[in-house]
């Protein structure tokens, strides 16, 4: 690339394009990127192939790229499904790309989640799966439950609703309190490590809530297992437990937001293999980060009541839904996941980046230390600087996204074990930068 008109890349998106989260008028630092390959980025800050660094990708292009960059096999799905066709409407018609990645999503997710709506994105997914969970009531002749209950420290999406289920306090969107419709807010989870006697105290609390607001819930919603956007915090399985037994008892469905935590993140290919829900939202990793598209599964019980509400359908059907590119890829994603031994690369990366970021624990300015699966996090006591971070960070040979006082990473699966400790040495180094901008 010429470098006059690779600068002109990177001026044009600094006055003309927004990037998540950032101002027009003040825009962070951005890097082009010239180049990927397997869990390898090539950047630039000048917009020039010329002067580009390798490292290695620490965000899984934020948790969707499991199998990293030009992959072989899904690289020719996408070629395969364009030579056929790239889209038509799913209105009135179907595609066998979009009837094998149902057929393999009921197979893959636990025995009983057999209905399949394919939509644009895991925001969307939220969107939908909340609408399921209304009509579901509207069906039983409930209409006046319309409420859901939720835990602080969560997050679901920057659309609307998905909003109005994400912390309205610690959360993104506080600036959206009295705007977004108001939901009820149970206590955060205790810690995944927490002692028998937090986790009773929790579920005392949860129970509490909920049988306070039961007449006006329709349902539960949690990310299972780890908070992700909110704060990275893993929390015991037996509190997922506890809120199966609290929609049973209440008439509620409970909905797992499993758009991050999919697809073998944990260490579970579904942490809903460990307690079932009513509805489950996935995205993300289902097309190994090649193309936007989310699933809802849900139940045939669920399907149904939803049929008995007044409309009689599912009151939700976006354009690009069941896309045969995505769901093309989405399929050959899924199988390379499945015939690849996921498992034990998670527990070998989760195993590296557990025992590397140790070290940092009771460091002057660390909160805390924690993982689980191919996930590891550093907690600051102060907000990051994320310039200062990041910088370190590629120095060090990796890329890495910081966030709030999180310095984290969730590698793809394909990492080598130098490319993980790589990794490891660059959240160090992420952690140290900001801890020596910030004092």
């Amino acid at each position: 690339m010429d470098t006059v008109v690779a600068q002109d890349l990177l001026a044009f998106d600094r006055e003309h394009l927004w990037h998540p989260y950032t101002s027009m008028t003040a825009p962070t630092q951005v890097r082009a990127v010239v180049g990927a390959s397997g869990a390898r980025l090539w950047l630039s800050e000048t917009g020039s192939p010329a002067d580009a660094v390798n490292v290695v990708d620490g965000m899984s292009s934020w948790w969707s790229a499991i199998h990293g960059y030009r992959h072989p096999r899904l690289d020719q799905a996408v070629k395969d499904q364009v030579d056929r066709f790239s889209h038509v409407m799913f209105g009135g018609l179907t595609h066998a790309p979009a009837v094998t990645l149902g057929r393999a999503l009921v197979e893959l997710t636990p025995e009983g989640l057999d209905r399949v709506f394919l939509a644009d994105s895991g925001s969307v997914a939220v969107e939908v799966a909340l609408k399921m969970v209304l009509q579901f009531q509207r069906g039983l002749g409930e209409p006046a439950r319309r409420r859901f209950l939720t835990v602080r420290g969560g997050y679901h999406g920057d659309t609307f609703h998905p909003m109005s289920v994400t912390d309205p306090d610690g959360g993104m969107h506080a600036m959206w309190k009295g705007v977004l419709p108001e939901h009820v807010f149970a206590p955060q989870p205790p810690a995944y490590d927490a002692a028998t006697g937090e986790i009773e105290a929790w579920a005392t609390a949860f129970k509490a809530v909920a049988a306070e607001h039961a007449h006006e819930l329709a349902g539960i919603i949690v990310e299972p297992l780890l908070q992700g956007a909110g704060g990275m915090h893993p929390y015991p399985v037996a509190c997922l437990e506890i809120m199966r037994e609290v929609a049973d008892e209440h008439g509620l469905l409970l909905v797992f937001d499993e758009i991050a935590t999919g697809f073998g993140r944990t260490g579970h290919l579904f942490v809903s293999e460990l307690v079932r829900p009513d509805v489950l939202c996935l995205g993300k990793a289902l097309t190994g980060g090649y193309m936007t598209l989310a699933a809802v599964v849900t139940t045939d019980h669920v399907a149904r009541t939803i049929s008995a509400s007044e409309s009689g359908v599912l009151m939700h059907g976006p354009t690009f839904m069941g896309n045969p590119l995505a769901c093309a890829v989405a399929i050959e994603s899924l199988r390379v996941l499945t015939r690849a031994d996921w498992k034990a690369n998670v527990a070998r990366i989760g195993e590296r980046l557990r025992d590397g970021l140790e070290p940092l624990r009771g460091l002057p300015g660390v909160a805390d230390v924690r993982s689980i699966g191919a996930v590891g996090v550093v907690e600051l006591e102060q907000p990051v600087d994320v310039k200062a971070a990041t910088d370190a960070a590629i120095a060090a040979g990796a890329w890495l996204r910081p966030f709030g006082r999180l310095v984290y990473a969730m590698p793809p699966y394909v990492c080598s074990d130098n490319e993980v400790d790589t990794i490891v040495a660059a959240i160090h180094a992420a952690t140290h930068a900001s801890l020596e901008a910030t004092a």
